[in-house]
Order: C-alpha cells, then sequence, then structure tokens
C-alpha cells in the first residue's frame, strides 16, 4: 500500500495505490473515487469477519460502525479518499507500537492494522471529549485526518495541548486532564477551559481547529428548518 497525499493543506485528498494482494480498510464514506477493477466489501471490523461488540464500541466512540475493504482484482489499483471535514491529512507507519486516535480523525489504513477502541476514563469526558478513542495496533500505514492543517509536536517531558486539536499520540505518553488557568473560573472566562497535559516521550498530532468550538460558532447564525 502506497500513499500519496495531495492538495494540502485545506482540501486535501490521498490517493491510494494497491497491489492485487493489498487490502486497505477506511472509515465508512471515505471514497472519492477508485479504478474500475476495485473490490469493495464491507464488515464491522476485518475483511471477511464480523465483530459486532467492535463495531458497538466504535459507535461510541463517535466513528462509524462499519468499516469498508477496498482490493484491486487482475492488477494493482487506485483508491481516492478524504475527510469530511475540510482539512489536512497525514500518514503514520506503525511498527508493533500502538497509536490512540480521536473520534473522528481515523480515515485509511492497510489490513494489517488493528483498528480497536479503547478506554480513556471518566477524566475524558471532563474535557467535553469521547470517552472511548480508537487504539491502532499492527504494523503498515495508517492515514488520520484533521480539521485545519495537522502538525506534529515530539514530547521529550511534558506539553500541554487543547483537548479539542488532539488528533493521536503515541500510547507511550501519559495524560491527564487539568485547568488551563490557575483557577477553573480564569479558564473559562478566558475561553481556554480544559486541556489535556502530556508526559512522556512520544508523538502528539495536533490540529489547526476545532471541530466543536466550528460547529458551536456557527449554530447561531442557523436559521430553523421549515415544516
Amino acid at each position: 500500500m502506497k500513499t500519496e497525499i495531495l492538495h494540502r493543506h485545506s482540501n486535501t485528498a490521498a490517493k491510494i495505490s494497491l497491489s492485487e494482494e493489498e487490502t486497505c480498510t477506511t472509515e465508512s464514506g471515505a471514497m472519492i473515487a477508485m479504478s474500475g477493477n476495485m473490490s469493495i466489501s464491507t464488515s464491522t471490523y476485518k475483511k471477511g469477519g464480523g465483530g459486532i461488540f467492535k463495531a458497538a464500541k466504535r459507535l461510541l466512540a463517535g466513528e462509524s460502525f462499519f468499516l469498508n475493504h477496498f482490493q484491486p482484482s487482475g492488477g494493482s489499483g487506485e483508491l481516492w479518499v478524504s475527510p469530511v471535514l475540510t482539512g489536512d491529512l497525514v500518514e503514520h507507519n506503525l511498527s508493533g507500537e500502538k497509536l490512540i486516535v480521536q473520534s473522528g480523525s481515523f480515515l485509511a489504513a492497510a489490513s494489517t492494522v488493528n483498528v480497536d477502541v479503547g478506554w480513556q476514563g471518566f477524566k475524558n469526558f471532563l474535557s467535553g471529549e469521547s470517552l472511548f478513542w480508537l487504539n491502532l495496533s499492527g504494523d503498515g500505514p495508517v492515514i488520520l485526518s484533521a480539521f485545519g492543517v495537522i502538525y506534529t509536536v515530539e514530547v521529550d517531558g511534558e506539553y500541554i495541548v487543547d483537548t479539542g486539536h488532539i488528533v493521536a499520540f503515541d500510547e507511550t505518553l501519559n495524560f491527564s486532564i487539568s485547568k488551563a488557568g490557575k483557577s477553573w473560573i480564569s479558564s473559562f472566562f478566558g475561553g481556554e477551559g480544559i486541556i489535556c497535559r502530556f508526559k512522556g516521550k512520544g508523538k502528539i498530532y495536533c490540529q489547526s481547529h476545532n471541530p466543536s468550538s466550528f460547529g458551536h460558532s456557527l449554530t447561531p447564525s442557523l436559521k430553523p428548518r421549515r415544516q
């Protein structure tokens, strides 16, 4: 599986090239276009297998119940994918480690990558984010999506990120939820609210825009739907 990321950073799409024996797994609805020899199968977990419990957990994490699997026949094939929100994509290559991915940021991966859901605890509930995040493990490329520009932070010690701007992070990092300012009053009136404090050594992918804040900013301008 080879990936080419194009039209960065605001209207990004990924061109995925697959050989005949390769399969790419994507989030439901991610496909833009594909070559004519590409076949699609849909399951709740891995290609050819079920996994209702795992699919149900993905729903709790804000992901789709089904995953799509693309495989070319009679030669190599191409697949184009993109996220729902306008923004950036990044490729992360797994080599046996685990990557924790925020809700809505998983787009596609090689079939050799396991897509599972992990419990992040009630500390995440306090941040206004999902209680469940995706755990990606195995070997192979993963494509992550972001709202706005995606950038990488290499942590060696301690680093603070606004909860709504987290895309993914290495499992080697520990995190805790805390207030942004010295007091809860200054944190919320200052507009920052709750932050995520990472400790350890590893990588964080961040997004420049917060989908939740963007949605709240649009709400007052939306007119009620007429029946």
